[in-house]
């Protein structure tokens, strides 16, 4: 662990917003349960993002539509148990925010009551600008989410890399300077160009993590399902896997199958 991590009790967002001022990366990835969200944690991460990715990695649900509020709940207070170090957003879940601020706020006074979280992360610009100003002004910390919106998956018809036309990159510009009027402490950009990117961290003050978004944003975030090798099937451009856990994991269990099959496991000494 680096000394400046050492010295950070607890990260907050304006350790956050120091840490894009004076140029030092922010690392941030997904945790769903306590015994993983301890491991990241005492690794030294800055950010963990209870996403709803939760319900692709640990549901199975092709899309991230199906996860409830309740579920998102659950995951992120187990999450929480295991922090000690991190900030820690929580996606609040399609349906809970979009189109009734008063529902979204609800939905992100819930999440910070019921699961002890210290912000949330919503995806849109202008469509929902009034949800994140509604909660906003509860003083909850809001992380926004541009670019690709897996919560938009049906308006969209594809998971392709977005902002490639004029059009789009003009919009992302002016919905990411919006976020940032409104007050939001940072925003993920997900799977556009990298020179969009890095424009937008440059012409924005707040902190810019990007997902597939190139080296010149401020931070980085993977799903850590894939960042770990746990997951094989997704293998987009942007990802590097750091492990192969799928290998491990299959080899430890394959091994205790045999033993168990072999009367070796339990011995003698593994025995009362």
């Amino acid at each position: 662990m680096s000394i400046h991590q050492s010295n950070i009790k607890r990260v907050t967002t304006h350790q956050l917003q120091a840490m894009k001022e004076r140029g030092e990366k922010i690392s941030m990835l997904t945790a769903y349960d306590y015994s993983m969200a301890r491991i990241l944690d005492n690794a030294g991460i800055d950010v963990l993002l209870v996403g709803d990715s939760a319900s692709n990695v640990m549901a199975g649900n092709e899309t991230t539509l199906p996860i409830t509020l309740d579920q998102m709940i659950y995951h992120a207070s187990s999450v929480i148990k295991a922090v000690k170090r991190a900030f820690v957003v929580v996606d609040i879940p399609f349906g809970s925010y979009q189109g009734n601020s008063s529902e979204a706020l609800r939905s992100a006074i819930r999440i910070m009551k019921e699961a002890g979280a210290h912000g949330v992360k919503v995806e849109g610009g202008s469509e929902i600008i009034e949800s994140v100003r509604r909660i906003l002004t509860a003083g909850i910390p809001v992380l926004g989410h541009l670019g690709l919106t897996p919560q938009s998956i049906y308006k969209f018809g594809t998971y392709t890399v977005r902002a490639k036309e004029e059009e789009e990159a003009q919009k992302l510009i002016e919905d990411a300077k919006l976020l940032e009027e409104a007050g939001c402490f940072g925003i993920v950009l997900e799977k556009i160009p990298a020179e969009l990117a890095g424009r937008v961290a440059r012409e924005v003050s707040i902190p810019i993590i990007g997902i597939g978004a190139g080296p010149e944003v401020d931070g980085q975030v993977l799903v850590v399902h894939d960042m770990l090798g746990i997951t094989h099937e997704f293998k987009p451009r942007f990802l590097r896997s750091y492990a192969d856990l799928n290998a491990v994991i299959t080899q430890a269990v394959s091994a205790f199958i045999e033993d168990v099959k072999n009367k070796d496991f339990p011995n003698e000494k593994e025995s009362y």
